[in-house]
């Protein structure tokens, strides 16, 4: 679809001016539609086709890592403070 708007846009900036009198606000709307559909042409290629979303996919698998570690660490803190209560228990039912 991108590739029909970009030609049909360009198609159409060319007609703008071979009318007469010359329409510089239809070659306007369609200068701007050919740049927009081009970008998005660029963009859809760069994310499937140049490394775009094993970029995107690495990323997120970074922070997802992150995340899991923080969170890991958290649990082995908890059961940390878990033993020593229960050691403190322990040592007080030892001592009497």
């Amino acid at each position: 679809m991108t590739l029909a708007l970009s030609g049909y846009s360009a198609v159409f900036m060319r007609y703008a001016f071979a009318v007469t009198p010359k329409n510089y606000l239809l070659f306007g709307c369609h200068a701007i539609n050919f740049t927009s559909q081009v970008t998005q042409g660029y963009r859809f290629l760069s994310y499937w086709n140049f490394g775009g979303r094993e970029r995107a996919l690495a990323s997120s698998a970074k922070l997802e890592g992150k995340h899991l570690a923080k969170e890991a660490e958290g649990v082995v803190n908890q059961a940390k403070s878990g033993l020593n209560e229960i050691g403190g228990k322990i040592s007080e039912i030892v001592g009497k």
